[in-house]
């Protein structure tokens, strides 16, 4: 962008302001006060658009604009200061405009430019005459002076403004992080296993309704933000799970299943689960824990371990201490046939005994079926 985009940037900025109150009646008194030190009938307060000027405040006139082309001013930005034209028919500038040669009249002009901040001249705090003139140097130290407490205002408005729709989205933006931590807490604490987020030190930093209704059953104690979870570990374990938690701060994620207070009235297995938390640079500043109580799951197991075993005796019974007896008749019965003995139920006992034998196959296949089918015990150290 160059100088002049960056100007009528400047220029929309305050053109498109909504002015406090208190701040309007001011900047009202100073195109009043110009009018008086100055002795014009007219005063105004001017931006100069891109095609466009216009009258922000003004006295002695109702007019709300001109076009840029015929006005005073667009001269007067172009430079700080105060531009002064005595007499505008002599004025080779302004000679020809509409407002010297048309209905309005006009003589005489003395402008001081609103210069921003930021060195762009927006407009002008001018003083207009139907008749030619001079100003003395006090009335053009005046008017300047009183050009820089325009631009303060006006400034001084922008800021305000800014600075509430600054606050508005703070407020917004602290009312969507409310909601997120109101819906983040709820869906927390809902949970009905106990989670801790832990920072490096082992302080608890945050935890859930779970978590504290758990210490309080084993300890009797109210569970707060910055107690030590080392405090509240089975003493058997502190050094097996402090090294888990270690594990984790080195950004790994670990679970291991651990039989907490055994032979306690406390007694329970819990599956430990360890997460690496990290900031918005990816350094590890805690660790998530989040304890599950799988009791019934390892008595589920146990219980399928034991069936496991009884079947596995059955199988055993089957397939040896059943079959032996079948073996020594099938045995016997070979030799009955070498010795060409004539027996009458010879063939209904090989028919027997035949059928026993499958029959005690048929148990044998379905026990090791039933055994590979049932699911194995799967433990995490």
């Amino acid at each position: 962008m160059n100088r002049e985009e960056h100007r009528l940037e400047a220029v929309k900025r305050f053109k498109e302001l909504e002015l406090d109150p208190s701040i309007s009646r001011d900047l009202d008194s100073i195109v009043q006060l110009a009018a008086q030190i100055c002795n014009t009938p007219i005063a105004l307060i001017t931006l100069v658009d891109k095609d466009e000027q216009l009258f922000k405040f003004t006295v002695g006139t109702s007019v709300t604009h001109t076009s840029r082309d015929i006005s005073f001013c667009t001269y007067t930005i172009a430079h700080e200061g105060v531009t002064i034209i005595p007499d505008a028919l002599a004025d080779d500038r302004v000679k020809n405009s509409p407002l010297v040669t048309g209905q309005a009249h006009l003589r005489f002009y003395a402008g001081a430019t609103l210069t921003t901040k930021d060195g762009y001249g927006i407009g002008t705090l001018c003083v207009v005459d139907t008749e030619k003139k001079q100003l003395a140097d006090y009335q053009l130290n005046a008017l300047n002076v009183l050009s820089k407490q325009v631009v303060n205002l006006l400034e001084l408005s922008w800021h305000l403004k800014v600075l509430e729709l600054k606050n508005k989205e703070a407020e917004q933006q602290g009312k969507i992080i409310e909601d997120s931590q109101i819906k983040l807490r709820a869906f927390f604490d809902s949970s009905s296993d106990p989670h801790l987020l832990l920072n490096k030190d082992l302080e608890i930093m945050a935890y859930n309704r779970a978590a504290s209704r758990y210490v309080f059953n084993i300890y009797e104690h109210k569970l707060a933000v910055g107690d030590r979870v080392i405090n509240y570990i089975d003493p058997k374990l502190k050094k097996h799970i402090t090294k888990f938690i270690s594990i984790a701060f080195l950004g790994k994620s670990i679970k291991h299943d651990l039989l907490l207070y055994a032979g306690t009235e406390f007694e329970c297995w819990r599956e430990i689960r360890l997460t690496p938390i990290r900031n918005n640079n990816n350094e590890i500043i805690g660790a998530a824990l989040n304890s599950a109580d799988i009791s019934k799951r390892k008595q589920h197991e146990k219980q399928i371990a034991i069936q496991n075993e009884a079947l596995t005796r059955i199988a055993i019974i089957q397939s040896h201490e059943l079959r032996r007896p079948v073996a020594s008749l099938l045995g016997m019965m070979s030799l009955i046939k070498l010795e060409e003995l004539d027996f009458t139920y010879f063939d209904m006992m090989q028919l027997t005994i035949n059928e026993l034998d499958e029959k005690i196959k048929l148990i044998v296949e379905d026990s090791e079926r039933t055994i590979h089918a049932v699911p194995s015990m799967s433990v995490v150290a």
